[in-house]
């Protein structure tokens, strides 16, 4: 790791980061040629630089995990599990740095930067615990969980450390090795990461990491790792549309792929309702993070005798909010998008609702220097800060329900009977999290029944990211189950009682890792 300072324009957001691969214990330059990170809430701020990497990075890697996948997989589980541990007192160490890399790289506020931080120790910690009840307790005589190979790993760029975390920890503590690429919006976090689990003592070639870019880069040479046979199995946390791709291709294999998909969060909210609970919390799923969260909130069902209070509170709520640069301004409520693709997007979905015919009550405009509120803050000229967005009007058959859109914006959609919202539940694409407002008790028990989502919530809206740390396949069928299954298989054993097992094999001591995060 190298660190250089930043142009003059962002000299005091910090230095940036000159990174590389990391490939059996070593740092080394990739193929190709170099990608720069900058800053989504300031692109004058060079965060990182890292290689482009190409095919033969990508076997590079794919032979590395291979290698390392016998003496690890023989590793003792209190070894691993002491490797996870150390890697979250390395990152608690040092949340301040890596919550402001996070900040920096990809736009979350301080608050939501820490707190992607802390998802990252609470994996760290979660897993370590999780494998010694998993992995030691058989499901009958004669069975054993053994760790299935070489995982690849491609996880989302809006949540740089939090995500990978829930991949990567239960799948070396279940014994496997990791080829690993980081999303090409936030390398530097990611390259921090790992550089905390080498100083926590991991052994060269168990977790590789390529960088590099998307579909048209590297990703495309990651994915076809699978057609190749390099990989045992692959984990994905991203979009939808990616990760039908991603099924499609280890399906072609009988890879077993591990989905985590992006998907719309839906509300409810009957008369009874605490409306001012609702329409704050409503504001908070549905903006957070800039609306790019994994389980931010898409649809608002509101029963039609308290759509109209619903929507002057939650309308009152969104004018309040402050959205700005989390750099100089760390108390706004949101900051910017993550990139250009993300941003024309959200474009694109401004002209969809029109054409559908839905009525735009709040935003439909990018924030620029030229038309600021006092809702602003910061300078925002080097940014995509995009101005919240509300609809009415939108119907279950409108694109606008049923796909989502990275971006700060919300629907609401009214309803005479509980009935005709229960039938629109699994109406939008990857309902991932569905919450119900109100008290009634028989109305809940209805809700409970009718909804399939990973996470029901009653007088709640799906803000809390500890209930994601347990599981994995949200937003994907058949749905969730603890996050170590994926990871590892039983296997029925007919031993000879004369046979002794082999001892658990220790690998050689290989030297940790160091980082000058001082420096960063």
């Amino acid at each position: 790791m190298y660190l250089k300072a930043n142009s003059p324009h962002a000299a005091t957001a910090g230095k940036s980061v000159i990174g590389f691969n990391m490939i059996n214990g070593k740092e080394v330059e990739g193929d190709l040629s170099l990608i720069q990170s900058k800053s989504a809430a300031d692109n004058r701020d060079l965060v990182g630089m890292f290689p482009d990497s190409g095919e033969k990075d990508v076997a590079r890697a794919a032979k590395a995990a291979a290698d390392a996948f016998g003496p690890w997989s023989r590793t003792p589980l209190a070894r691993r599990q002491a490797v996870a541990s150390q890697t979250a007192a390395i990152l608690a160490a040092h949340r301040d740095k890596l919550a402001r890399i996070v900040t920096r790289e990809i736009g979350m506020t301080p608050r939501e930067a820490d707190g992607e931080v802390q998802q990252a120790i609470d994996a760290c910690t979660y897993f370590a615990g999780e494998a010694e009840a998993r992995l030691k307790k058989p499901l009958a005589k004669g069975t054993r969980r053994r760790p299935i190979g070489v995982c690849a790993i491609l996880a989302t760029g809006s949540s740089p450390l939090a995500a990978p975390a829930r991949k990567i920890l239960p799948a070396i503590l279940c014994g496997n090795t990791v080829v690993w690429k980081p999303s090409d919006n936030a390398p530097t976090a990611a390259y921090l990461l790992l550089r905390a689990m080498m100083e926590a003592g991991l052994p060269h070639g168990v977790v590789n990491t390529v960088n590099g870019r998307g579909r048209a880069g590297c990703g495309k040479h990651f994915l076809a790792g699978i057609d190749k046979g390099l990989f045992q199995s692959f984990s994905f946390v991203g979009s939808a549309g990616l990760g039908r791709h991603v099924g499609e291709v280890c399906g072609r294999h009988l890879v077993l792929p591990n989905l985590e998909v992006m998907g719309k969060a839906l509300m409810v909210v009957l008369p009874d309702a605490n409306l001012k609970q609702a329409a704050a919390d409503a504001a908070l799923a549905a903006f957070s993070q800039a609306g790019q969260g994994q389980a931010a909130l898409g649809n608002i069902l509101l029963h039609q005798e308290c759509a109209a209070a619903f929507k002057r509170a939650f309308l009152a709520k969104v004018a309040s909010l402050q959205v700005g640069n989390p750099l100089s301004d760390p108390d706004v409520a949101y900051g910017p998008m993550l990139n250009a693709r993300s941003a024309t997007a959200f474009r694109e979905h401004w002209e969809k609702g029109l054409a559908e015919g839905a009525t735009l009550l709040a935003g439909g405009e990018q924030w620029n220097e030229s038309h600021r509120t006092a809702q602003v803050k910061g300078n925002v000229g080097h940014g995509i800060y995009m101005q919240p967005c509300v609809w009415e009007g939108v119907t279950p058959g409108m694109e606008l329900f049923r796909h989502r859109v990275m971006g700060p914006t919300v629907n609401l959609t009214t309803f005479s009977e509980l009935d005709e919202a229960l039938g629109w539940l699994g109406a939008a694409e990857c309902g991932l999290a569905h919450s119900l407002y109100t008290r009634d008790r028989e109305a809940i028990q209805r809700f409970q029944r009718a909804s399939r989502a990973d996470l029901v919530l009653i007088n709640a809206a799906a803000t809390d990211p500890s209930a994601l740390l347990p599981f994995t396949g949200h937003g994907t069928l058949p749905g969730r189950q603890s996050a170590i299954e994926p990871f590892s298989r039983w296997q029925s054993a007919n031993q000879d009682p004369g046979e002794e097992a082999a001892p658990a094999e220790e690998p050689s001591a290989t030297p940790a890792l160091q980082t000058d995060w001082a420096s960063l």
